[in-house]
């Protein structure tokens, strides 16, 4: 007899498993299905705030370190606001919402759905944001789509929808039948950001290939070298494609670079990052510990474009397209500190689930590993994402994009806790 009242087919199991499978569903074909499942999580655990505590409660050794990089990251903000006169309450909110993500784990761990109502909401908004973005390029010949984001960030999330798409496909390595769909999301989510002719993801790409190549081999199974194979390839072969635009816009950046090192115009997208990063160095040499106000930062680049520093191409954008330089010149080194934490301490989460055989290079994986391999490799995919991201763009700028990012990370983490304790209690039993 099952005396946990969390158990398999019980309301509360479905009704979280309905929240897991609808955040990555609508955070693409909806202007705020990020929003509303952040909320949603949040009012769902503080119903039961004292379960959701007790289910988080023994594995906060395991996650302690995540929590803490998420609210040294809310606490900078807080000094920010504190210290500086001109920052407002409103500086508040990404950050208190990433570690309110949280919550999402915790119902995760309370009601233990199955992890594939991630994969099927995963694999479906991938599905569903390619027409949705198709639509957009080739009946209303909208050049860079991005549906109710802007071009990057939605590319940047369907890579993200993608990736996981592909962990998830590998979840069911040894069923080629259920590993089709997932496998048909991982293409869409690809498609998806290739439509919107983002090139930040294709850093993003070359890094997942390497993270795959890495830890795939270790399950010693053909279709899941097949699959990562193909997978990587399908994206080579765009290169190849004249209607895909991605051969022209290669030769574009190239070109953008030669123009501005040879000290042409900047009023390029790849000209204007490079004299946003030439501003970024200035103010940072000059406020290295605490860096500055984003409106103050605005105001010293128009100091610098006046004293003639700079070309004045950089007005215009809204912050350094650079997560580490904009983290350095708002914050300082503790601002650049919390920008790491949030994406090393994940990182090292997920890394940890695959197990010392992941580490030393062993196969074949323990079964514990195994079981946790896709939901860490996914998260890690994740991380690498949004590390990747930020080389060309401020991705936590946004606040859907932050929030897709705490949830995804927190939701993986749940499900990688499940499969850990799950393993345990098999063990118990085995041993009595």
């Amino acid at each position: 007899m099952n005396n946990n009242p969390m158990a398999i087919g019980t309301p509360m199991q479905r009704l979280i498993g309905v929240l897991v499978f609808l955040f990555p569903f609508l955070s693409l074909i909806t202007p705020s299905g990020i929003g509303f499942s952040s909320i949603v999580f949040v009012l769902a655990a503080l119903i039961v705030p004292r379960k959701a505590w007790q289910a988080l409660r023994p594995h906060w050794p395991d996650i302690r370190w995540v929590v803490a990089a998420f609210a040294f990251n809310l606490l900078l903000a807080l000094a920010c606001v504190l210290l500086r006169p001109e920052t407002d309450l409103r500086y508040l909110d990404k950050p208190a919402r990433m570690l309110m993500g949280l919550s999402a784990a915790a119902l995760v761990l309370l009601a233990q759905p199955q992890r594939a109502t991630l994969w099927w909401g995963v694999t479906a908004g991938a599905v569903a944001a390619l027409p949705f973005v198709a639509w957009q390029r080739i009946v209303q010949e909208i050049p860079r789509p991005g549906g109710w984001l802007n071009p990057i960030t939605f590319g940047d999330l369907a890579l993200c929808l993608c990736l996981v798409a592909l962990a998830a496909a590998i979840d069911y390595r040894h069923s080629t039948r259920k590993a089709i769909l997932p496998a048909i999301g991982a293409v869409a989510g690809l498609a998806a950001m290739i439509a919107t002719g983002t090139r930040g993801g294709w850093v993003a790409l070359a890094l997942a290939a390497i993270l795959f190549l890495t830890y795939a081999r270790l399950l010693k199974s053909r279709r899941v070298r097949l699959l990562v194979v193909g997978s990587f390839a399908l994206f080579a072969s765009t290169f190849f494609i004249p209607a895909t635009g991605m051969a022209q816009r290669v030769e574009q950046g190239i070109y953008d670079v030669q123009t501005w090192m040879d000290g042409g115009s900047a009023f390029s997208n790849v000209g204007i990052r490079l004299e946003l990063w030439t501003g970024a160095r200035y103010l940072i040499e000059e406020q290295p510990l605490f860096g500055r106000d984003p409106s103050t930062v605005r105001q010293e680049l128009r100091r610098l474009v006046d004293e003639g520093k700079l070309q004045d191409v950089v007005l215009a954008p809204d912050h350094l397209h650079n997560d580490a330089l904009q983290a350095m010149a708002t914050g300082g080194v503790f601002g650049l500190a919390a920008w790491i934490g949030i994406l090393a301490a994940p990182f090292a989460f997920f890394a940890r689930a695959l197990g010392r055989g992941a580490y030393r290079g062993e196969s074949p994986l323990s079964p514990q590993a195994a079981q946790m391999f896709a939901p860490a490799l996914a998260g890690m995919l994740v991380v690498l994402s949004y590390f990747s991201f930020g080389l060309t763009e401020v991705i936590f700028w946004s606040l859907k994009g932050s929030m897709f990012y705490a949830l995804m990370v927190f939701l993986l983490m749940g499900f990688c806790l499940n499969a850990k304790a799950a393993k345990l209690n098999l063990d118990n039993k085995h041993g009595q």
